[in-house]
């Protein structure tokens, strides 16, 4: 077989790329034209920030988070000063989006990560050894492997620190003296086994308030931390616009051209927000109704029309990709479903409703 007969394959595109990549671009022009005073060891001004952000389509900057830009302002503020920033809220509030956007910001990088849970330990958060060095030298600074904090404690970098209330009550609290010191201390290296927080170090967590009760934060952990909450959004066409605009950027990667029509993704908003707010007919699911669970099925509609019919979605389809998004481990959101489909689809007029009602037998079960 020679050379030329061996076909080359591209090399696969990053499904999501961090966002100082995504928007390398703007970072860049921002950056160039900040003449703004920056707090030290920031990549940008607060202003330049906040821009980055809620976006300038005068300067070509896109908005990034749909949400109260005075969150932005006492975010960017509370991070400029010696506390840590604590985003709460419902699942799929774009909390993680919101402290990847500000972590790129300030520091050009939102990378340095630590995903909590029960497992989460604190080798993983601060610094773990390569074993192999450390048998052959013992503890030195060779054999070092920094973790996220130390590496942002370094670096004077921000930290991000997802679903920190999953993670057990004594690895939270491996925060308390980087946090009130700027300061983590080393005892397994001799000598100078001190690291001190560089300018520009700081952390932004996470956490949902419905994981309220899993691990509680300590009194002393939640006071080295200003707390903003990030709400759903309250308008029906800000959400329906960031649902076609994330779901078409979804389809795209996808491989699928075209997104699914505005009247589909009308419906399917709708159903989102009533189903969110419950009533007494169909009540409240317990599973997360959110915007970002909203942008998934509808990036599932649009898959299925294309692969699967090779045209384009109806409302119908979203009762069929809806099904795991509304009954994730309860079988009576499945049935609070089935009674909205029933009850008040009917009662909505135009031919995509109806199109949601005729689907119903859809559901599982």
């Amino acid at each position: 077989m020679t050379t030329d007969s061996v076909s080359t394959v591209a090399e696969p595109k990053l499904q999501r790329p961090p966002a100082e990549r995504r928007y390398a671009v703007e970072l860049a022009k921002l950056a160039a034209e900040d003449d703004s005073p920056r707090p030290p060891g920031w990549a940008l001004s607060l202003q330049a920030a906040r821009t980055f952000i809620v976006g300038d389509d005068s300067r070509g900057i896109a908005r990034k988070f749909v949400g109260d830009p005075s969150l932005i302002d006492r975010a960017l503020v509370t991070l400029a000063t010696n506390r840590g920033l604590m985003l709460v809220g419902e699942p799929g509030t774009a909390k993680s989006l919101l402290s990847e956007l500000i972590a790129a910001a300030v520091s050009g990088d939102s990378t340095l990560t630590i995903q909590g849970g029960a497992s989460t330990t604190e080798d993983q958060i601060a610094y773990s050894w390569n074993y192999s060095l450390l048998v052959s030298e013992g503890p030195t600074e060779r054999a070092l492997v920094p973790a996220p904090l130390l590496q942002g404690m370094a670096e004077g970098r921000v930290v991000r620190f997802e679903e920190i209330t999953r993670c057990p009550l004594e690895v939270q609290d491996s925060l308390l003296s980087p946090l009130s010191d700027r300061v983590l201390a080393i005892p397994e290296l001799e000598g100078d086994s001190m690291v001190f927080a560089r300018e520009g170090f700081n952390i932004i967590a996470t956490a949902n308030t419905r994981d309220r009760g899993v691990n509680e934060m300590s009194a002393a952990l939640k006071r080295r931390f200003n707390f903003e909450t990030v709400f759903p959004i309250a308008d029906f066409k800000t959400e329906l616009d960031l649902v076609e605009a994330e779901a078409s950027a979804a389809l795209a990667r996808s491989g699928v051209p075209a997104p699914p029509s505005r009247d589909v993704l009308e419906v399917l908003v709708r159903v989102f927000r009533d189903l969110r707010t419950g009533d007494a007919n169909s009540g409240r699911p317990q599973a997360v109704m959110s915007t970002a669970e909203a942008v998934s099925v509808a990036h599932a509609v649009g898959i299925k029309a294309w692969y699967l019919r090779g045209g384009t979605a109806v409302a119908g389809d979203i009762v069929d990709c809806m099904a795991g998004a509304a009954a994730k481990d309860n079988a009576e959101d499945l049935a609070r479903l089935r009674r909205y489909l029933e009850q008040k689809a009917p009662k909505r007029k135009g031919p995509h409703w109806e199109s949601l009602y005729q689907a119903r037998n859809l559901l599982p079960g």
